[in-house]
């Protein structure tokens, strides 16, 4: 397989893994696994595979620097219970919208906030677009429930700041993709770990074992692990607009396919901010004429 094809490959693997993370998600609701259930089987056996593989290796130096602890804390703690529990009060659509839509604009306002890095006219244009969605979809949603913005919509926000500053603390501190999965995994696990079994509510004996089972695996294996890797790989091969334009597509396919799968509503509101989100996080107009990092590359090999 060329360099080109592998990377494909891998952005199809996350996009399964992402786009299955906003249907699993939702499922907790329906399956009645609290945010703070998942969020502790999720780093749990996240930590119980990668810590034995740092001992085995050696590595674990990294973990006692501050950058490793500040990424779990944004990224890993305060990320996933904000986003889990969102899912039990709202639709999986509007985590498209208020959580994957939201991403590219958090993210450019982190870096603006903490590092003063400036918006380019791109950044300019989806902001546009993003909040001209957001302010339809309200109106509508206004005018069809008499509610315009929900508890669950605010949540799925702030969990697009914390993964935005997320985002720009990685780029600015350049840890590896491993360090940086690893780091937040167990950081996030050792300190979140206890506090759950010491003081937060636990509600483990009400969902099925299997549902239990099927729900850790997934977190804490293929979301933590497994997307995190191929995601990191992906972006080496095509470059990170290219890849993040096409995984960004993931959570948008799986909100329409909990339309059926999960019997959840699509009105003219939420089709309306899937639309406009999607457009700008997207950013369709920056396709054209634009290269990838693998084929700036080889070019340049050729010249050489």
């Amino acid at each position: 397989m060329s360099p080109r094809t592998q990377g494909y490959a891998l952005v199809a693997v996350t996009m399964c893994i992402w786009g299955g993370f906003t249907i699993t998600s939702r499922l907790n609701a329906q399956w009645h696994i609290s945010a703070w259930d998942i969020t502790a089987l999720r780093f749990a056996l996240a930590f119980c595979i990668l810590m034995p593989v740092l001992i085995w290796k050696k590595d674990t130096a990294f973990l006692w620097k501050k950058e490793p602890f500040i990424l779990a804390m944004v990224g890993g703690v305060g990320y996933c219970l904000t986003s889990y529990s969102a899912f039990h009060f709202v639709p999986a659509a509007h985590a498209a919208i208020f959580l994957n839509g939201c991403i590219p604009l958090c993210t450019a306002l982190a870096g603006f906030f903490l590092f003063r890095e400036p918006f380019d006219k791109h950044t300019w244009v989806s902001l546009v677009i993003m909040l001209s969605a957001i302010s339809a979809m309200c109106f509508l949603m206004y005018e069809e429930t008499g509610v315009a913005f929900g508890f669950g919509d605010l949540l799925f926000f702030i969990s697009a700041i914390w993964w935005g500053v997320f985002t720009v603390l990685l780029r600015q501190w350049k840890l590896s993709a491993w360090h940086s999965m690893a780091g937040v995994a167990i950081w996030s696990a050792l300190v979140y770990i206890p506090v759950y079994l010491l003081f937060l509510p636990k509600n483990l004996t009400q969902p099925e074992p299997m549902h239990l089972l099927v729900q850790g695996v997934f977190h804490g294996i293929f979301v933590v692990i497994i997307a995190t890797l191929t995601y990191v790989e992906a972006i080496k091969r095509l470059g990170a607009f290219k890849t993040g334009s096409i995984v960004t597509l993931a959570p948008f396919i799986a909100a329409v396919l909990a339309v059926p799968l999960l019997n959840e509503p699509l009105s003219i509101a939420i089709i309306c901010g899937l639309l406009g989100m999607g457009v700008g996080a997207l950013q369709p107009w920056r396709w054209f004429g634009r290269k990838d990092s693998l084929q700036v590359k080889l070019e340049q090999q050729k010249k050489n």
